[in-house]
């Protein structure tokens, strides 16, 4: 590890969080009330109807000239949001700061990567793996929400906004199935040759089969063959996926704070 390949791990996730969020703002309306703000070196990202730490944060540099314009932009708009730091960008006087200011951190997420390959997936003849067609959205956000935990009353939400993702240039989205019947999900992201696994699931009842294992083995060769040179993800620390990351040859980049207000 160095600093370049921090920040190119980093950026990577800023990248699709980016496109994401702007895809999702330039539906008609904008109906989640999605906004993205700069702040010196970092990026702000918040939307009035989803609550949630992964639509109201912010990543990059964090530096204490920008705390307080960060702070009015979410009292702003009343919203609780989360600053993600990573080792490679600590600074002890912004982390002082934001003690004195009410934040405490509340937890960690990991970052993985790997060099994109051609490998060779074993094939189990049970499981069969594809990509998800345009008109597939539906049974994407039932796999979506119940892998996730997700109440079913928002299923049609998860599917507008991913299905806004679909045409858009570098995304590609998968599915599982288990003598033929959907029952995981995954998508990736690719900018800079550099992809990024955003997202898998795998149903209650489908776990345990090798699915995501099969998932990740086929999102590493198709950025290979896409020209991307490096594959990232990330999850939480010592998680069943982080686990299964590294069976298939990720490693450790760096496991990043999470800064919240009490």
């Amino acid at each position: 590890m160095n600093h370049d390949l921090a920040e190119t791990l980093e950026r990577s996730e800023i990248n699709y969080m980016i496109d994401r969020m702007i895809a999702i703002q330039e539906r008609e309306g904008n109906p989640e009330g999605v906004e993205i703000n700069k702040f010196g070196q970092c990026t702000a990202f918040y939307s009035r109807t989803m609550p949630w730490g992964l639509f109201n944060n912010v990543k990059g540099l964090f530096e204490e000239a920008v705390l307080d314009d960060v702070l009015s932009f979410y009292e702003e708009r009343e919203r609780k949001f989360e600053i993600q730091i990573i080792p490679s960008k600590v600074n002890q006087d912004v982390l002082k700061l934001l003690s004195q200011k009410g934040f405490y951190q509340s937890g960690f997420h990991t970052t993985l990567y790997c060099d994109s390959s051609a490998i060779n997936i074993r094939q189990n003849e049970e499981i069969h793996i594809r990509e998800l067609q345009e008109n597939e959205f539906d049974i994407y956000a039932e796999i979506h929400c119940l892998g996730t935990g997700l109440s079913l009353e928002g299923k049609s939400y998860v599917a507008a906004n991913n299905k806004v993702l679909y045409a858009r240039r570098g995304w590609k989205y998968y599915i599982g199935f288990y003598n033929d019947i959907p029952a995981a999900v995954a998508v990736m992201y690719m900018e800079d040759n550099v992809a990024s696994l955003t997202f898998a699931t795998t149903l209650p009842d489908y776990r345990n089969k090798g699915f995501q294992t099969h998932l990740l083995q086929r999102r590493i060769n198709d950025a290979y063959k896409n020209s991307c040179k490096l594959v990232v993800s990330q999850t939480s620390y010592c998680s069943s996926s982080h686990r299964n990351m590294e069976r298939v040859g990720m490693k450790i980049g760096y496991t990043r704070s999470t800064w919240i207000r009490a």
